[in-house]
């Protein structure tokens, strides 16, 4: 980490404030989020054996790591052979309706409890195993920096970009995540609100327009951040 001195990260005020706002936003969407929290558990139940609710381990603020809750949406014991990878797009551990909740990432959803323990906001950089972050934060200058802030539930990288399938992709989502610490506020976040609930209605041609609406597309490559941890390179 000595050579990453010169670079520095100015975490924006608004998180003085921000798990706040957060929690005002979840209890006004609590009856919607509830509702379809509820309606899936059933659904899960019912198509594959298996607790409904899948706990895992997370890394948030500065490395700390967490129970993080989600609807599971893979076969029961799905790492039990091949310990922790990333999913691919037509992973077969999947589970038919797991397949539905992750295209729109209602798996996420309990996730609300980890927003109310303080351990995760509604939006921010997404927290990641700690299988991989030991990893990472020796493969990729600056990784460390996005856990100085709450992990959240969804996020600006997660809205303009993929899923991971290998260290490039994660490279690409630390530039937006720097990005979004630095800069975010509140109406910054209202946008990307915005951008994740329109963002359901998936256009197979037009997945970006959402974003472009919303004033919230950003290519990885066209952030001031890209440089400072040589993504172009």
């Amino acid at each position: 980490m000595d050579s990453l001195k010169p670079i520095q990260l100015n975490v924006s005020r608004y998180y003085r404030i921000k798990w706040y706002v957060d929690v005002a936003v979840m209890i006004i969407t609590l009856p919607v989020i509830g509702s379809t929290i509820l309606l899936f558990m059933f659904l899960t139940w019912l198509t594959s054996k298996g607790p409904v609710i899948y706990t895992q381990i997370r890394c948030g603020r500065d490395g700390k790591e967490f129970k993080m809750y989600k609807i599971r949406s893979m076969v029961l014991d799905a790492e039990s052979n091949s310990g922790a990878v990333w999913a691919g797009k037509r992973d077969p551990r999947i589970t038919t309706v797991g397949r539905f909740m992750r295209r729109l990432h209602i798996d996420e959803l309990p996730q609300i409890y980890n927003v109310w323990r303080g351990e995760m906001t509604v939006i921010g950089p997404r927290p990641e195993r700690p299988e991989f972050v030991k990893k990472l934060k020796n493969e990729i200058p600056c990784y460390a920096y996005r856990m100085s802030v709450l992990p959240g539930m969804t996020g600006y990288a997660q809205l303009n970009l993929p899923s991971d399938s290998g260290l490039e992709d994660v490279r690409k989502k630390l530039v937006l995540d720097l990005e979004y610490i630095e800069l975010v506020t509140f109406w910054f976040d209202m946008r990307i609100l915005m951008g994740t609930a329109l963002k359901f209605i998936r256009f197979r041609y037009f997945d970006r327009l959402p974003l472009k609406c919303c004033g919230i597309f950003q290519k990885p490559e066209n952030s001031s951040w890209a440089e400072k941890i040589g993504l172009d390179e």
